[in-house]
């Protein structure tokens, strides 16, 4: 399997550089995987689609604002150009492995300073793939530190600079240490989420931390010779046996959004049960993939060359969804 065979060529006009308002107004593309046929219809109509007895998984992750901005420090002085600090991981309570630029200067044993002092960090680790690992000094909570130094980590096709934190999290956001949204999820709102529960359709939630490498195309030829990054989950002991229960009346499971997809199908037992735990993931979902939870995805339009356009190929079809991404070509959706 190559990665040219899930190439598409995408007018740069139709991606979305603004969030539809509500957020329930985008359009939305139905595909029937066993029909072949294609709706045009509205976010808001997804309930038209949920049946009582259906599991809605949702992934109640955070988003951080992951991008923060300081100077080199000197003797004590800020000194030097503007360094751009994207946090990726968090590796123990003040440590974090990040991306640092400009960085090729910078020495273990360094520190840079971020809002006159606010936050100071030391340089302690160059990693293989150049990653830094950087321990932070702080006085007070670090993660407020951070909601007043960060940017929230917009994806690299969002040219436009956010106005406000909350449009880039989900309604339902609870916890957790994302740097990019789980983006199936922002469509959703209150209201619409309450009309869902009303209808008899059942809400459960997973984890899982969403990492850089969600926006990162594969850079190898050979599919298989790619190497997923790996991100943290947790499947808390209600959301397996909502999801167990469902399975066994015969009821879907539609899960909202790949990352929801694959912290569902990496818990799975040899018997077919979904198994509460934590842990990290890189499942590698391509090809011939036999999905062993989920019986339905909502997923927004993904990258060309993306491991998640592989995913929904696997699920759906790969001839059936790249139809479908030429008509919404054509149709003028608003992309990503």
């Amino acid at each position: 399997m190559k990665i040219s065979d899930f190439d598409f060529e995408l007018p740069k006009e139709l991606i979305a550089q603004k969030a539809a308002e509500p957020r329930d107004s985008s359009r939305l593309l139905v595909l029937n995987k066993e029909e072949k046929t294609l709706e045009h219809r509205h976010f808001f109509d997804i309930i038209d689609y949920l049946k009582k007895g259906d599991v809605l998984v949702i992934n109640r992750t955070k988003v951080i604002p992951a991008r923060i901005f300081g100077h080199k420090k000197l003797d004590g002085e800020e000194i030097g150009a503007l360094m751009e600090c994207f946090l990726l991981k968090r590796c123990d309570l003040n440590t974090w492995e990040v991306l640092l630029k400009p960085a090729k200067k910078l020495k273990i044993g360094q520190k840079i300073v971020f809002s006159k002092g606010l936050l100071e960090a030391e340089l302690i680790e160059i990693k293989e793939d150049g990653n830094r690992v950087l321990r932070f000094e702080f006085e007070g909570n670090f993660e407020e530190i951070l909601d007043k130094l960060g940017e929230m980590p917009l994806p690299p096709y969002i040219t436009e600079k956010l106005s406000d934190k909350n449009r880039y999290q989900t309604v339902y956001a609870k916890k957790g240490e994302s740097v990019a949204a789980p983006t199936a999820g922002l469509h959703f709102t209150t209201e619409l989420l309450k009309k869902i529960e009303k209808k008899g359709i059942i809400l459960t939630e997973v984890f899982l931390d969403v990492g850089l490498g969600t926006f990162r195309p594969v850079q190898v030829e050979d599919v298989t010779e790619h190497k997923m990054h790996s991100e943290k989950y947790w499947i808390p002991e209600e959301t397996a046996k909502i999801v167990n229960e469902a399975k066994e009346n015969g009821n879907r499971v539609i899960a909202v959004g790949t990352t929801s997809v694959r912290t569902l199908e990496s818990c799975v037992d040899e018997n077919g049960k979904l198994l509460p735990k934590s842990g990290a993931t890189n499942i590698f979902i391509y090809g011939d993939y036999k999905f062993k939870i989920v019986d339905a995805i909502i997923t927004n339009f993904h990258l060309p060359k993306s491991t998640l356009v592989m995913l929904v190929s696997a699920f759906a079809g790969k001839d059936f969804v790249f139809s479908a991404y030429k008509k919404a070509i054509e149709e003028k959706y608003r992309f990503y």
